[in-house]
């Protein structure tokens, strides 16, 4: 990896270069890096917002539907021009107005075995963005079959859960261990339940600053460990858990 970049790169990335935690080799780590984002609602609009102005140089997205009226209040890359439109073309459109430099693929379908088995492989990092638990648990298969990188969100009215795992560490836990069961969807259905715009956008940025740190090995806190957020009293928990016996991950 070479240790220089363009004059342009530089001055674009200036203000993150100067972390003593990135510098030009973290930066360059960033720009040869690959996430695949799979739902680009609430939680994946943000974090694709964010990683392609950082300087993530490869985004997918995996996304089947179009952009409803109701998406607007609380999903950035779209806007009312956009209703009635699929959001894999918004996103790519956008992600290129934002920054040039990005490679994007996208998956104009709805995510399943089939096609999370072909494209996960192709990438360093994948973020769960879906709000449903049989994706949510199709998506943790493919990324521990494949050793991936694994950053779940999930959000509801003012709260938020955050998941990282590494799945090249063998002592890595997965999603199923946490769960008992499979939960309800009607926990996720922001139709039902109600979510507040800024819970999404604040969650998906937290995702997308697990995506970098991953991508830097700047801090592990996170991995193996659920955090709970509640931002209606502010209060942040971190759970630590471990791998349970008899699930996939073993």
């Amino acid at each position: 990896m070479k240790n220089s970049l363009s004059k342009r790169k530089l001055e674009r990335y200036s203000r993150q270069i100067i972390l003593k935690d990135i510098g030009i080799l973290g930066q360059k780590k960033i720009i040869n890096s690959k996430v695949l984002i799979v739902g680009i609602g609430g939680l994946g609009s943000p974090v694709a917002d964010l990683l392609a102005r950082c300087g993530v140089g490869y985004l997918g997205a995996i996304d089947h539907d179009k952009v409803d009226i109701s998406n607007l209040q609380r999903q950035i890359l779209y806007t009312s021009k956009d209703v009635g439109k699929f959001k894999v073309d918004i996103f790519k459109r956008r992600i290129k107005l934002i920054n040039k430099d990005v490679k994007v693929k996208i998956l104009k379908e709805k995510a399943s075995e089939k096609n999370l088995n072909k494209i996960v492989k192709d990438f360093d990092i994948i973020v769960d963005g879906t709000d449903n638990f049989k994706t949510k648990f199709l998506i943790n298969k493919f990324s521990l079959k494949y050793k991936k990188k694994l950053i779940v969100g999930a959000i509801s009215k003012f709260d938020g859960h955050i998941f990282s795992f590494d799945f090249n560490n063998k002592s890595s836990p997965c999603l199923k261990c946490f769960y008992q069961s499979e939960p309800s969807d009607e926990v996720l259905n922001c139709e039902s339940e109600g979510i507040l715009g800024t819970t999404s956008n604040i969650i998906g940025s937290m995702q997308a600053n697990e995506v970098l740190k991953n991508i830097i090995s700047s801090d592990k806190s996170l991995h193996s460990s659920i955090l709970v957020v509640n931002l209606k009293k502010l209060e942040f928990r971190k759970i630590k858990f471990t791998k349970k016996k008899g699930c996939l991950c073993n």
